[in-house]
C-alpha cells in the first residue's frame, strides 16, 4: 500500500517536473530541446537492455528446452522465457522510433502489431509470475495435498489457457483504427484513456498482484514454523525466490500500472493544461520503458530458481574462463 502511494507521488513528480514557469517563447526551444535529449536517452537505455537481455533469455531458452518439463515451475519458467525473449525482440523498433525523434518510420500495421506483442508478453510475464508464486506456495504451505495438482500437465493447461486469454484480451489492438497522422504510432505507449481502459488496467494488474502478495505472506507465516536442518534449503530457495520476484514486480510493473491510471483518469476527468498532458505522457513513457527491466531480472531468477539454467550458464562461463586464461 505505502510502496504504491510512493509510486504515485513519483508519477506527480514526474508529470510537474517539466511545467515549469518560462515563457512561451523559451518552453518552445526548451521542449525541443528536451525532446531530442529524451528520445536519446530512452534508445540508450533501450539498447542496453537489449544487449542485456537477449543473451542472458536465450540462454535460458535453450536451457529450459533441453530438460524435461518435471514440475509445475519448470514449465511455468520455459513459457516466462518465452514472453521475456519475445519482449525484448521488439525493442528494436522502439530504438528506432526514437533514435528518428519519435518519427515512426514502419507504417500502421507493424505500429499495431508492436502494441499488441508489447502488451501480450508484459501481461503473460505478470501472470506467469503470479503463477509461479501461487506454485511455491502450494509447495511449502501444502506439500503433501498439493500433489496431486502439482503437475507439468495442469501447468501447461493453465499456462495455454493465460496465453489464449491474453491474446483476446489485446487482439483488439490489432483491429483499432489509427487516429494520429502517419509518422506517429498511437499504440506505442497505448496513450488511448478511457473508462474501460481504467477498469482493464486496474483488473489486469490487480489479479496477479493479488495472488503474489497473499501467496507471500503466507508463504512467509508458514517458513517462520521451518526449524528443522533438513527443510533449511526448501525455507532459503522460498526465500530469494520471493525477494527477487517482489525487486521484480516493484521495480518493472508497479510503476507503470500506477502512472498508467494516474494518466487515465487524468484524461477521462476532463480538459487538462497542454502541458501537464505531455508531461503525464512522459511519466507513462518512463514506467514503460521500465518494465523492459524485467528481461534483465528475470534471467537472475532462472539462475537462482532452474539448475539447469544455472549449470548451462556456469559452464558456458567457465569454459570462456579457461580460454581466456
Amino acid at each position: 500500500m505505502f510502496a504504491q502511494i510512493d509510486f504515485v507521488n513519483i508519477c506527480f513528480f514526474l508529470s510537474f517536473f517539466s511545467t515549469m514557469n518560462i515563457s512561451a517563447g523559451e518552453r518552445e526551444g526548451f521542449d525541443d530541446t528536451a525532446a531530442a535529449h529524451w528520445n536519446i536517452i530512452l534508445s540508450i537505455f533501450y539498447i542496453l537492455i537489449f544487449i542485456i537481455a537477449v543473451p542472458g533469455n536465450a540462454l535460458a531458452l535453450w536451457a529450459f528446452f533441453h530438460q524435461k518439463s518435471t514440475s509445475p515451475s519448470k514449465v511455468f519458467l520455459r513459457n516466462l522465457s518465452v514472453a521475456d525473449i519475445s519482449y525484448v525482440l521488439i525493442l528494436p523498433m522502439r530504438i528506432v522510433y526514437h533514435l528518428s525523434d519519435s518519427h515512426w518510420p514502419f507504417g500502421h500495421i507493424p505500429c499495431q502489431l508492436l502494441g499488441f506483442l508489447f502488451y501480450l508478453n508484459m501481461y503473460c510475464s505478470l501472470y506467469l509470475m503470479s503463477f509461479i508464486s501461487l506454485d511455491r506456495f502450494l509447495a511449502v504451505v501444502f506439500p503433501l495435498k498439493s500433489q496431486t495438482i502439482r503437475k507439468p500437465v495442469y501447468a501447461n493447461v493453465a499456462v495455454g489457457i493465460l496465453w489464449v486469454t491474453v491474446i483476446i484480451s489485446m487482439s483488439p489492438m490489432l483491429f483499432s483504427k489509427q487516429t494520429n497522422s502517419s509518422g506517429t504510432c498511437n499504440k506505442l505507449y497505448l496513450d488511448r484513456a478511457s473508462q474501460t481502459a481504467l477498469v482493464s488496467t486496474v483488473v489486469a494488474f490487480a489479479i496477479p498482484l493479488t495472488t503474489i502478495v497473499v501467496s507471500y505472506i503466507l508463504i512467509v507465516l508458514k517458513l517462520r514454523t521451518v526449524r528443522q536442518q533438513v527443510e533449511r534449503p526448501v525455507k532459503d530457495k522460498a526465500i530469494r525466490m520471493i525477494i527477487l520476484i517482489v525487486m521484480n514486480f516493484l521495480l518493472a510493473f508497479v510503476p507503470y500500472h500506477v502512472c498508467r491510471i494516474v494518466y487515465i483518469k487524468s484524461h477521462i476527468g476532463g480538459p487538462i493544461a497542454k502541458a501537464s498532458r505531455e508531461s503525464l505522457g512522459r511519466a507513462t513513457q518512463i514506467t514503460s520503458a521500465l518494465t523492459c527491466v524485467s528481461g534483465v531480472l528475470d534471467p537472475v531468477m532462472y539462475f537462482v530458481l532452474n539448475r539447469a539454467y544455472r549449470d548451462t550458464f556456469l559452464r558456458l562461463f567457465c569454459k570462456n574462463r579457461e580460454r581466456n586464461l
